[in-house]
């Protein structure tokens, strides 16, 4: 089980970021601009994408009891829909790499 706190320590290890509040990955083209975000509500957490529009569409989530830690350092938990965001992993890998390079800078 991870509860918020574990999540959000996950997510910011793995390349994300807090925008607006939440633990977000932004547009590489427009790194201060979320296009997938963690809401946290009080028992659950949802997994919500940025449409075209601007609105924002809750693609997967559950409760805190249902959501499983990565088995390996570099996965994604489960329980929380990412297989329906399909580039999720190059998002977060994008996003490892401008914190890396933004370093240097």
């Amino acid at each position: 089980m991870m509860d918020k706190d574990a999540l959000t320590a996950w997510s910011l290890k793995n390349g994300w970021e807090m925008i607006g509040g939440h633990p977000s990955l932004a547009k590489p083209s427009a790194p201060k601009e979320a296009i997938v975000r963690l809401v946290f509500k009080a028992t659950v957490v949802n997994l919500e994408v940025k449409k075209p529009a601007g609105k924002w569409e809750k693609v997967g989530g559950d409760s805190y009891a249902k959501v499983a830690a990565p088995e390996e350092p570099d996965g994604l938990p489960t329980g929380l829909g990412f297989e329906k965001v399909p580039s999720i992993t190059k998002l977060m890998q994008d996003s490892r790499d401008r914190k890396v390079f933004a370093a240097f800078g």
